[in-house]
């Protein structure tokens, strides 16, 4: 939260690319956090999807959004797992570029191209 605030203020509780932003670099970081526990990715990677899958479906929200919320949660983790970055600095300059890039979705099928996209359901300024 921190990170996404100090880089999009409170536009990433908005369903635009910034919230794209907070999923990714959310699952990246705490699969990141978990390398202390363990050395082994497919654990970190299935436990932290674990994690925040339970947190997608545990609250309310609309359809679309729990997809692009999804979407972006395994964005993140595809980063982890293919990525390797020095510091947490190029990996915050990394999703920031994949917010700049993410593509705007309609419909929930528009996602299955889409694995290393970030994506958004609405502009910046809409909610």
């Amino acid at each position: 939260m921190i990170v996404s605030t100090a880089n999009f203020g409170r536009a990433h509780y908005k369903n635009g690319p910034a919230n794209a932003f907070r999923h990714a670099y959310w699952n990246y970081a705490i699969a990141k956090a978990c390398e202390k526990y363990s050395t082994n990715t497919k654990k970190i990677v299935s436990w932290t999807k674990d994690i925040t899958d339970w947190h997608e479906f545990a609250f309310p929200n609309r359809e679309l959004a729990k997809v692009m919320d999804c979407h972006n949660n395994l964005v993140g983790l595809v980063t982890y797992q293919e990525q390797s970055f020095s510091t947490s600095e190029e990996a915050i300059n990394y999703f920031l570029e994949l917010a700049e890039n993410s593509v705007k979705i309609k419909h929930s099928n528009e996602t299955k191209n889409l694995k290393y996209s970030l994506v958004h359901i609405t502009a910046s300024d809409e909610r």
